[in-house]
Parts: structure tokens; sequence; C-alpha cells
């Protein structure tokens, strides 16, 4: 049996230019105990690296339309794997607003480092962090049913990838206005409630993987009615003093540790953070099928009468909270957003970013302002 050994592609030889003396004869063993390869010495192989120009590519030559690989007519056959065809992976869709998905390329999402809007009584603004795609999203929705005291926010902040937090985006102010619709305003807390539980279940059923937090604020007969499922804060301005309307759900909160172990879970401190069954660091939240059976999507619900004393509201992601105090958030806003003869909400949002990444933040980074004073 014999073999003939060509020289591969490199950036000096190519297939089109190897001469037949550097092509030798190999004899192999048939027998597959022992295979052994026996050159004469008249066939060693001598590689010579000459100066001169390699040939032009002339009709000689075919070309490899994927590669741009060329080879020689007059020379050996050499046999060439073709490369295989590119794949083109899906995208998921970049859905920041309440109006429906707007769909980008890999490359585009990839550019995608900022989001900003500024609306009709709102600003928010996005950063990406160290990720590749930017897992944060948010929804806005005013003069809800033509009432223009009436609107709906969220900031939604995903993990193990974007579709949770898109699928929120697009769905949880429809089945959270479904309820109260249904209850006719009646049971506000409890219509919530079960808004975030059939988003949470609806996404479900696709079979994606990943889960979001949540915050949202619902405005509506004068109510601010203000909801969370995880990590995502929101904090309002009482004349200037900071007030938390909502409490991290992670599992170092004694109560959320006391009810995944009741549920047959653990808790766990790894590198000072804990974690449920070493995994997730926040209790709640919409998806994470994996760990649905201690990870809730019901959220905790606050409601307060809007009044002058309430001048705006913050909703954002933990990339925010964890490297800037309530208290400090509302200092830098106020001096921009009250008692100014032009208001800058949006540079408020963008300077509250800067801030958190100057101070180390690495994640991505949601704020949005909310004047409360337009909705009173």
């Amino acid at each position: 049996m014999s073999c003939t050994v060509a020289i591969s592609n490199s950036p000096v030889f190519s297939p089109s230019r190897v001469p037949s003396s550097l092509l030798c004869k190999a004899s192999v063993s048939s027998s597959p105990e022992n295979l052994t390869h026996a050159l004469s010495p008249a066939s060693a192989l001598k590689l010579r690296l000459q100066s001169q120009k390699p040939p032009p590519q002339t009709s000689g030559l075919i070309r490899d339309s994927d590669d741009g690989a060329s080879t020689s007519s007059s020379s050996p056959t050499v046999l060439k794997r073709k490369r295989p065809a590119r794949l083109d992976i899906p995208v998921a869709s970049l859905s920041f607003g309440g109006g429906g998905p707007a769909t980008a390329s890999a490359a585009e999402e990839r550019g995608r480092d900022v989001v900003e809007v500024e609306g009709d009584g709102y600003s928010v603004y996005c950063k990406r962090g160290r990720r590749e795609f930017m897992e944060d999203r948010f929804s806005a929705a005013v003069n809800v049913h033509g009432d223009p005291k009436q609107a709906f926010f969220g900031v939604f902040d995903g993990h193990g990838g974007a579709k949770a937090a898109e699928f929120a985006a697009q769905n949880l102010e429809k089945e959270i206005l479904s309820e109260v619709e249904r209850r006719d305003g009646n049971d506000i807390a409890e219509a919530v409630k079960n808004g975030y539980l059939t988003a949470d279940a609806e996404f479900l059923k696709q079979g994606l993987r990943g889960g979001t937090c949540c915050a949202t604020a619902l405005i509506r007969e004068g109510n601010l009615v203000v909801s969370n499922a995880g990590d995502c804060r929101a904090v309002v301005s009482r004349g200037g003093v900071a007030e938390a309307l909502t409490c991290d759900q992670r599992p170092s909160r004694e109560d959320e540790k006391h009810r995944i172990e009741a549920l047959g879970g653990y808790v766990d401190c790894c590198h000072g953070v804990w974690r449920i069954q070493g995994s997730l660091a926040v209790s709640r939240g919409i998806g994470d099928q994996h760990l649905k059976q201690w990870v809730t999507a019901e959220p905790e619900t606050k409601v307060v009468q809007i009044t002058s004393e309430l001048e705006f509201l913050i909703l954002a992601s933990d990339g925010l909270w964890d490297k800037v105090s309530s208290q400090e958030v509302v200092d830098i806003a106020r001096p921009l957003c009250i008692n100014s003869d032009r208001p800058e909400p949006l540079s408020v949002c963008k300077k509250l970013v800067d801030i958190s990444v100057s101070r180390g933040s690495v994640d991505d980074i949601s704020v949005m302002l909310i004047q409360l004073g337009r909705f009173c």
C-alpha cells in the first residue's frame, strides 16, 4: 500500500507552488498492529526557501470561492476539505420600551452600549457593563387607556441572557393592567401580584433560559403602586429625603432564607455573596426555570398616595444601588429636577450611571427618573 504526502498551506508554500520533487512515497505496513513508515534516503524532503515572487493567478488556477485557496491544474492532486458554511446564530431582539421588539443584528447589538430616552414625564438611561450584550430592559407607558394621569413604568435586570427581561418589558404591563381591570381597581396589590405570576408562567411555557429582576410603578387614580421581585429598587424623594419603597429580595435576607429552606432548598455564602443552591444571588424574579421551586415571581408591593411632597421616583437596577446610596441619589438628582427653570432629568440619569461606573461597577446599569408632579 502507498500514500502520497504533500506539504500543507503555509505563508510561504501553497499546494499550487509545490514542485513534484517535494512529494515522496511512503510504504505503509498493512498490519493494524504495526503501522510503520519507510522512507528511502533518495526521497528525503528538502525545503528550500526561494526569493522569487509567487506566480500570478492565471488561467491554470482554480480558486475556491469559500476560502480563496488556489490549486494548480498541472500539479499533483491535493485533497482539500471544504470549509463549512457560516453559522448564523439568532440574536435576541432588543426591546427596551413597551412598544414591541426592535430586532438588531449581532453587530448592531454589540455596538449598543447605551440607550437613552426622554419621554413625557420620565427619562431613562441604560449603559452596558462588561457583558457582551446588554441584559437590562425597561418599559414605559403614559396616557394609559387615554388617561393622562395613568402610567406604567418598569426596569428589568436580566441574568443568564436578556430573554426574560425582554419578555417582562413587553408583557408585564399588559398582564398587570388586565388584572386591575378585572378587579375594577379593587385590591390593587393582589392584581399586581397576579400580573407578575401570570407573566412568569407565560415565560416559563416558552422553555427559555435565564431570569430577570423587576421593579415596576403603576400610577393610577392618584396612587403610586410600586412593586419589585429581586434586587431592582424604587426610591422616592419626599421633600428631599430618600424613601425606599422596595426591599431587595436576596438569599441573605433572613425571611427569604427561611422561606427557601422551608421549601427544601439551601442558601450558602460563596466569596461573600449569598446564593440559592450555590447559584443565584436573588431570591425572587421572573424566569429561572431550574430554580423555580425556590425562586418565586411573587412581588412585594407598596401603595402610596401621590402628594406634592413626592417629587420624583427613581427606578434602577442593582448596578446603581451597589455603588450609590439612596440618599446620595436624591441629593444628586434634586438640584437638576426641582425648582429649576430647565429641569434636566436625563442628565441626572446619565450622571448617576457615570458615578456608579467611576466607583467600579462592571454591571449593566439602568436608571429611570419619573417626575411625579406630571401625574398629580
